[in-house]
């Protein structure tokens, strides 16, 4: 008669053990359930990411293909390039429910969409002007530097700006060394050396070893400076900070060669730069009148403006472009890509540049 309490007990223990046992055999098996559901899930977001990925592409490889359409039928019909064509006109957010597949049923709302704009690139004023072949060009420098000062910043860091480019840049070939080491000369050379107190010539040229911006211009130097290829390079220059690029950005661009100003897409500030003796406000005015009617030519222009344009300004000035950058923003449902693009246009011949994602 006392075994049985014992035995009841342990009766009772062994069930509570199995009902714990039970307990964690079920949760195990939800968690991998759950696991195995999280992974699928995984998966399917991934595959459903890069599939929207490739459907961006694309969008944006025929929105550029569209583009290039664009500038080379204004080349055709057109002889000069104002913000009065097709192609400045900016395309708004626009649905491509009927050329995306976005997963969504007929009864959903799409949120596919395409959206960009055609700007002229030769607006803005290009770092490219700044240097060639390695030589700094003090007129460049000088316009820069009042492009600095009319968008109120230092205007003393042009002078390292162009010495920065100019280290980028390849330099021609002077001849073997001579004896000691030093660049071979020719007697002619020599002769007009002498006598002289200074070996520079006068010019609006200058030969980036001769910069007093305190960088390291030596020829012979063995760092070689990556080439400048965007407006964000210039942060490699002491003295520029990533609030002065953003506003540098809608007036100074980097393209391979060097260019004139379009007057007819250029902003107030970058053609008081690029003339003399004109203040922002006395551009301002050409815009103004430029917007009313834009110029057809050279000639022209300097007859409207008579008092304030020289004859040396034809060196400076175009009508035409030849470059162009492209923006484009594709969203498609929860994922967004936007590119950035720079188009060459040389005749009937469009070609791309580069092309940068983000």
């Amino acid at each position: 008669m006392t075994m049985l309490p014992d035995v009841v007990f342990n009766l009772r223990r062994q069930a509570g053990v199995a009902v714990v046992t039970a307990l964690l055999l079920t949760t195990l098996a939800i968690t991998i359930v759950a696991s195995l559901f999280w992974q699928q899930q995984v998966q399917v977001r991934s595959i459903e990411n890069q599939r929207y990925q490739l459907q961006k592409k694309w969008v944006l490889r025929g929105a550029l293909d569209w583009a290039a359409l664009i500038l080379r039928e204004d080349e055709r019909t057109s002889k000069v390039d104002h913000l009065g064509e097709p192609w400045a006109v900016n395309l708004g957010d626009t649905r491509l429910d009927q050329y995306v597949e976005n997963g969504k049923t007929d009864v959903e709302d799409s949120e596919a969409t395409l959206s960009g704009q055609i700007s002229d690139a030769q607006a803005k004023f290009n770092l490219s002007n700044l240097a060639k072949n390695g030589v700094v060009n003090l007129r460049e420098q000088a316009v820069f530097a009042k492009l600095l000062s009319n968008l109120r910043m230092d205007a003393s860091l042009a002078q390292q700006v162009a010495a920065q480019i100019a280290l980028t840049q390849e330099r021609p070939f002077t001849g073997p060394p001579g004896p000691g080491g030093s660049t071979g000369t020719t007697d002619t050379d020599k002769g007009s050396d002498k006598g002289s107190g200074s070996t520079s010539k006068p010019g609006s040229e200058t030969p980036v070893g001769e910069s007093s911006s305190g960088l390291s211009t030596s020829s012979g130097s063995e760092v070689q400076f990556l080439r400048f290829s965007q407006i964000d390079d210039l942060l490699a220059v002491p003295g520029f900070s990533p609030e002065m690029l953003i506003r540098l950005k809608n007036f100074v661009t980097v393209l391979p060669v060097e260019t004139k100003i379009n007057v007819n897409t250029t902003s107030p500030e970058v053609l008081s730069a690029r003339l003399e003796n004109v203040s922002v406000s006395d551009a301002a005015l050409m815009i103004a009148a430029r917007d009313r009617a834009y110029f057809l030519d050279f000639e022209r222009f300097k007859l409207q403006f008579s008092d304030k344009v020289s004859e040396s300004a034809r060196d400076v000035l175009d009508f035409r472009t030849k470059f162009f950058v492209i923006n484009g923003r594709v969203k498609l449902n929860r994922s967004l890509l936007e590119v950035n693009a720079l188009f060459e246009r040389d005749g009937q011949r469009v070609q791309v540049l580069w092309i940068k994602e983000s």
